[in-house]
């Protein structure tokens, strides 16, 4: 009798055992790559994973944070070899839909969260009718002047690009080489933000109003002529080509650079650097006769495809938990703060304009802003050809010749 209830009591303790290792291999693994959009960016999703899978246990969380100028590299060369993440976090959209990779997004964002969103961001990933990926994120662009810089070259805010020109000039008199008066990037990190801030504020811009690429139209030659004149005329930093907008923020902090276009987390990224100079912040200058045109950025979360995936529901309803986990309304504003970005949702802009009016400004900059036309199948090509144009153009060559072999190769 004894050894009847030993081996009883050894079989109910080799079960107990054994049901953690069940449970494990029970578990959804969901691998996310997360753009790195600040210094600190790996320190909040560390939490978040933790938090997660704390509260999900049945997923298992593998975040990996990736710097912009690794991401398409690194992304190109999982999809290529079928080992795509299942959420991905990247600008670019198009060719995934085009080659049918994603997921559409009502099939894992419930009702509830679609209805959080601003309907402009929600229905900024839209391609045939059909929605592909949830805004992650949104940042404004706005001019940034240093106002003691100004005020002691006896200089105004520009509001015109002759005044650019000119604020620009008196700066130079007066500071000489010790501070530059513009800032731009025409680096690889960002170039494509440049040729927007010129040709939308020239009436120009990447398409027409019909939708087509426009990208050699008479608007948009002006326009990058005018901002490399800028560059040869001295008034910018040394190095556009390769200096980003992260170096020219830490420029601006250092009083190196007086002025310069820039996003809305640009005191945050000041403060923690602890840069401490006297600015303000105002519209982007526009070419006389044209209306100032702010630029607006969403990025995007985007989930890939799995046929490989032995339980497809399980897949789906763990993206669906990490949807609603993140854009949680707290732990969502939590990030916007944390890496100095404004909330796609309604519901954590509302939360985060409570306490901050400055929230709240921006968010009504936000919704007047004009967007990279990136749900056409094209746009990662233009996006690294306009960069082509500008650093060519820093080169010497002819702007117009560049960008109609540009339009060529795009358009046809």
């Amino acid at each position: 009798m004894k050894r009847k209830i030993a081996l009883a009591m050894v079989l109910a303790m080799t079960a107990s055992m054994a049901q953690p290792v069940l449970a494990a291999d029970s578990k959804t693994t969901l691998d996310v790559i997360i753009s790195q959009y600040g210094t600190q960016t790996q320190t909040w999703w560390t939490q978040f994973e933790k938090d997660f899978e704390a509260e999900n246990p049945d997923i298992d969380l593998n975040v990996e944070i990736v710097s912009w100028n690794d991401l398409y590299t690194k992304v190109n060369t999982l999809v290529a070899n079928n080992n795509a993440p299942d959420i991905l976090n990247i600008d670019v959209l198009a060719d995934y839909v085009a080659d049918d990779l994603l997921m559409p997004a009502t099939e894992y964002a419930s009702e509830d969260l679609q209805a959080k969103f601003f309907p402009a961001f929600w229905e900024a990933s839209t391609i045939d009718d059909t929605v592909y990926a949830l805004p992650i994120l949104a940042s404004c662009r706005a001019l940034f002047y240093n106002k003691d810089i100004l005020d002691e070259a006896g200089a105004s805010v520009p509001t015109t690009w002759a005044e650019v020109q000119e604020t620009a000039q008196k700066i130079k008199d007066k500071f000489g080489d010790d501070v530059y008066p513009w800032g731009i990037d025409m680096t690889t990190d960002e170039g494509q933000a440049a040729f927007s801030y010129y040709t939308w504020n020239n009436g120009g811009g990447f398409v027409d109003e019909n939708g087509d690429w426009a990208l050699n139209s008479d608007k948009n030659v002006e326009a990058l002529n005018f901002a490399i004149g800028l560059v040869n005329d001295g008034y910018t930093n040394s190095d556009p080509a390769n200096e980003t907008r992260y170096d020219l923020q830490d420029m601006f902090g250092a009083g190196k650079v007086a002025m310069m276009i820039g996003p809305n987390n640009i005191p945050t990224y000041l403060s923690d650097g602890g840069y401490d100079i006297n600015y303000d912040v105002t519209t982007i200058p526009a070419n006389e006769g044209c209306d100032s045109v702010a630029m607006g950025v969403c990025d995007r979360l985007e989930v890939f495809k799995d046929d490989s995936a032995e339980d497809q529901e399980a897949r789906t309803a763990a993206i669906s938990k990490f949807f609603d986990f993140f854009y949680d309304d707290e732990r969502y504003a939590d990030y916007m703060v944390f890496e100095g970005f404004l909330p796609t949702t309604q519901t954590a802009a509302d939360l985060l304009a409570k306490d901050d009016d400055t929230f709240a400004s921006w968010i009504d900059i936000l919704q007047s802003c004009n967007f990279y036309p990136a749900t056409k199948t094209e746009w990662a090509d233009v996006k690294q050809g306009v960069i082509e144009v500008e650093q060519n153009a820093l080169l010497g060559d002819d702007v117009q010749t560049l960008l109609d072999d540009l339009q060529a190769d795009i358009a046809g």
